[in-house]
């Protein structure tokens, strides 16, 4: 993620890009994630503090995989002024295969998902769907050849594109997509 920060800073121009880990993370001992609706307290308060350390900035919350659905559960709360929600990695689909769509059909706040065209947790076809309910403005990059990581096998890099190519892409589109909305 620290790619991801230093790259989505130079792209956006960014005041401040806020990097943090979830509680349960921890270097000594790592403990199976929690649902993700018990992350969104703690999510909220690091995104309150965010806000009110850059009064007048806009707020573009940006995740990772389930930091991605846990923005989006954060973005939709009344009393947060996001500008936009930028999902890495959506988890569409749970271990079950149930989809994780109700909180993108809540949202108001423009959205953008960057997805690796080969992303067990996100079929392209199932969130094309998802997308076409949503009421909120929403963009999609693929990233292709990707998987959930955005890692993208040697059988699919290319002469002129290789991972960091293919990543600094998804950059300027996201840098495209926020400064749309902004």
């Amino acid at each position: 993620m620290v790619r991801w920060k230093n790259s989505l800073a130079s792209e956006l121009n960014a005041v401040e890009v806020i990097t943090f880990d979830y509680p349960y993370i921890s270097p000594e001992k790592r403990k199976p994630p929690p649902k993700a609706e018990k992350l969104v307290s703690f999510h909220t308060d690091i995104t309150r503090c965010a806000a009110a350390k850059h009064p007048g900035h806009p707020l573009v919350l940006v995740g990772k995989s389930m930091r991605s659905r846990v923005s989006c559960m954060v973005a939709a709360q009344k009393d947060i002024d996001a500008a936009a929600v930028v999902c890495l990695g959506y988890p569409l689909q749970g271990m079950n295969g149930a989809l994780r769509d109700e909180i993108l059909q809540q949202l108001s706040v423009p959205e953008m998902f960057v997805q690796g065209s080969n992303d067990g947790l996100c079929s392209l076809e199932k969130l094309k769907v998802v997308r076409k309910r949503m009421s909120c403005i929403n963009e999609l990059h693929v990233i292709e050849g990707g998987v959930h990581s955005f890692k993208i096998a040697k059988k699919h890099l290319h002469q002129g594109c290789n991972q960091d190519e293919a990543d600094k892409l998804a950059a300027q589109s996201i840098s495209k997509f926020v400064s749309s909305q902004l």
